[in-house]
């Protein structure tokens, strides 16, 4: 079972806006080559996590993010994943039966216990249109429904192989702000920032990567952190917009690379190409 699950590289299990994994062979070049610990802040579906992992299972990781109902998702695979499979079976079952009137009500309900609340959070990444986590400023989540003729709900292989990935003692996978979890970053340690983007103008047509809680303010505060972990020796890698507001607040110590992006998540799928954005680093 081990050697099957080991064969199969853990991938990103629900699809997250401002997800890196399109963009891996790209930010795998700007890595360093040697590196102690790995810190993510803003893990998001963990794409560059899953794919350092699936070339060093043994790495010491220390990963968090902001938004509980993710990291509860990443805790539950990794400690109950057949119960959550389980679970996205009943839902796939129930959702072929009648996907409108099923998805609705899943959409309108409120599981109290973990395996309900990530169930339905992959359910609904899984079947929602274009796959876009989003919620009102409720705190609801209010996507309408994708069109999909098969939706992949459980995608039993990729969850299996998510959750053996972490069951690795080295790796802490915590809720909590960008400050607290690269406090404990020692010289050679890397650290991969991919925050909220800041929008790129008023009319930007991918703002909806940006975060309204994420603000100018919070991005001053993540640069002074990163050079005063460049100062301990830390090896830092940012993603973020090309825009003008992001390059001024680096000192000319960091290197800045534009690369090209496509935007998965846009309604306009004309809108999706011709962007870039920017990998900036201290190495």
């Amino acid at each position: 079972m081990k050697q099957q699950l080991l064969s199969v590289e853990p991938k990103p299990f629900v699809k997250w806006a401002g997800g890196k994994r399109q963009l891996m062979p790209v930010i795998e070049k700007h890595m360093p080559s040697e590196f102690g610990a790995y810190f993510e802040p803003f893990l998001g579906g963990g794409a560059v996590l899953f794919h350092l992992l699936s070339k060093n299972p043994g790495l010491k990781c220390n990963v968090s993010d902001l938004n509980s109902d993710l990291v509860l998702s990443y805790v539950v695979i990794r400690d109950r994943v057949k119960e959550l499979i389980t679970s996205l079976e009943r839902h796939a079952k129930h959702y072929l039966k009648n996907p409108d009137s099923y998805y609705y009500s899943v959409r309108d309900s409120e599981p109290a216990d973990s395996i309900g609340k990530v169930s339905r959070l992959l359910f609904l990444n899984r079947t929602c249109f274009n796959g876009l986590y989003r919620v009102n400023s409720k705190g609801k989540f209010n996507v309408p429904l994708g069109r999909y003729s098969n939706p992949n709900i459980v995608n039993e292989e990729n969850l299996l192989s998510v959750s053996h990935a972490l069951q690795s003692k080295k790796i802490q996978v915590t809720c909590q702000d960008f400050t607290s979890i690269v406090s404990h970053a020692k010289k050679g340690d890397f650290v991969y920032f991919d925050p909220p983007y800041q929008p790129v103008s008023r009319t930007a047509n991918f703002t909806s990567y940006t975060d309204k809680n994420f603000t100018y303010q919070d991005l001053e505060m993540l640069v002074d952190v990163s050079e005063k972990l460049a100062q301990k020796g830390c090896k830092v890698l940012h993603s973020n917009s090309n825009s003008r507001e992001v390059t001024c607040l680096f000192s000319s110590k960091w290197k800045v690379v534009e690369i090209p992006v496509n935007r998965a998540i846009n309604s306009d799928s004309a809108k999706r190409t011709g962007h870039t954005e920017l990998l900036i680093k201290n190495y």
